[in-house]
């Protein structure tokens, strides 16, 4: 591996050119006419325009991102999350034309990305799941029998969802029917696959998940995270490790990962997500992103562990670096995402361009960004500005230095959700870990309080 292009944007794209450059590799980042002059850009040794603003005919256009790649004479492709990175189809596509795949083989994209098989694949590896169907509703199926057996509340999936698309909780048999056909329009219109199974609704849940690492001989973790502050199902603010988990819990989590990752022969980094009951003291399979997560850089605070190296080495057939004995784990981290989005308007996004921007430094603060001051926040993407890291011995001094850090942060032009993560670090039942994933939209007066 000599030359590596970089399927993304933004962040994600600076953080991974920074590894490739210490690995002496060349980097080539794909670029829509808007992102011309982004970070990015200036950051790699080279970019290539792909397309126009909109990702279909951009960061998504699988011919257009493979000509750049062979164009300009790369030999492997990093995806990045989001786009094209658990993309099975475009995966086969580089492979075939010679170069190397950053990921693990496009089976395993394809089997962790239909989550009724993905759950199949999980229970045979000895993953704890939750009482569901097995496998996608059929036509002649008795949705409501099933629904009975299960037990309300219950939640319908689409088998090919992601991002909280294709999901809908039914708390009573009456909204059943309806719920499933929601769900199956909505799965068949974002993913092309209306298939949706039935699964229990954990109430008050937690979201944890396990990072793994694969080289298609040894398989370890690197500790558990926990990711339950979420808006609308969409991640807010993550932690590692995750606090509070019993130890019997997160020992089943850790090792049922590693097995599921050996069963699938896996090979990169990848996250097994769960549910995490609190009141059960139960935690139980959701699904297997095959991909780098966005709050990876949690889990390389505590463990010291570059997983962007670990991923560029095996794909270059070197293996990964590290046994489970080498992994130690030390200390809390907490990231933020920080929005181009105004939290006093419902959240409703804020491009333009960024006149002052002042990051917080300091020991155990780290800042991964896509943008500067003089940048230009494009209405076309995700809206992440960057995401604000902390390491600290514990987890009461990690959320003070996470406060102090948001304090030293200066974003003008436009506005930001700084202050809604100040509110949430400030909330007492983050203190004591009695948030969950519905926490913000069940939580009276907690948006009334910005």
């Amino acid at each position: 591996m000599r030359k590596l292009l970089i399927a993304n944007r933004g962040e994600i794209a600076v953080r991974i050119i920074r590894t490739a450059r210490d690995m002496g590799l060349e980097t080539v980042v794909v670029v829509s006419e808007p992102d011309r002059d982004s970070m990015a850009a200036g950051a790699a040794d080279e970019s290539v325009l792909v397309g126009p603003a909109p990702a279909t005919a951009s960061y998504l256009n699988h011919d257009a991102v493979l000509r750049a790649a062979l164009d300009s004479g790369c030999d492997a492709v990093h995806p990045g999350y989001g786009f094209l990175s658990e993309n099975a189809a475009f995966a086969r596509k580089v492979v075939d034309a010679g170069l190397t795949w950053v990921g693990p083989d496009p089976s395993a994209i394809e089997l962790m990305g239909n989550k009724s098989r993905a759950r199949a694949a999980a229970q045979d590896a000895g993953v704890p799941i939750l009482r569901g169907t097995d496998g996608p509703l059929e036509p002649g199926d008795d949705a409501l029998a099933l629904a009975w057996d299960i037990g309300f509340p219950l939640v319908v999936k689409a088998s090919a969802g992601g991002g909280g698309r294709g999901i809908r909780f039914v708390n009573h048999d009456s909204e059943l029917l309806a719920s499933i056909e929601t769900a199956r329009g909505e799965a068949a219109s974002v993913f092309g696959d209306g298939a949706v199974y039935l699964e229990r609704f954990v109430e008050l849940a937690r979201h944890v998940e396990v990072q793994i690492l694969g080289d298609g001989e040894r398989y370890i973790h690197l500790g558990d995270r926990d990711c339950s502050m979420q808006r609308r199902s969409q991640k807010v603010l993550e932690e590692a490790p995750a606090p509070n988990l019993p130890h019997h819990v997160r020992d089943v989590i850790r090792e049922s990962s590693v097995e599921l990752a050996r069963r699938c022969g896996y090979r990169g980094a990848g996250t097994v997500e769960f549910l995490y009951d609190p009141v059960r003291e139960e935690a139980a399979f959701i699904e297997m992103n095959t991909r780098l997560q966005v709050e990876h850089p949690i889990t390389e605070e505590i463990t010291g562990v570059d997983i962007v190296r670990e991923q560029l080495r095996v794909a270059a057939g070197e293996g990964l670096s590290l046994t489970q004995d080498d992994v130690v784990f030390s200390g809390h981290a907490i990231e933020l995402r920080l929005n181009a989005e105004d939290p006093h308007k419902n959240f409703f996004p804020s491009p333009g361009t960024i006149t002052r921007l002042e990051w917080p430094t300091g020991e155990g603060i780290r800042v991964d960004t896509g943008v500067g001051e003089g940048s230009v926040v494009a209405p076309f993407y995700d809206s992440m500005l960057a995401k604000l890291i902390v390491h600290a011995d514990t987890r009461e001094e990690a959320i003070a230095r996470l406060l102090a850090a948001l304090e030293h942060t200066h974003v003008e032009g436009i506005a930001t959700t700084m202050p809604f993560h100040k509110l949430l670090l400030s909330r007492p039942e983050f203190a004591a870990v009695e948030h969950h994933t519905k926490f913000i939209e069940t939580t009276d007066g907690i948006l009334e309080a910005l």
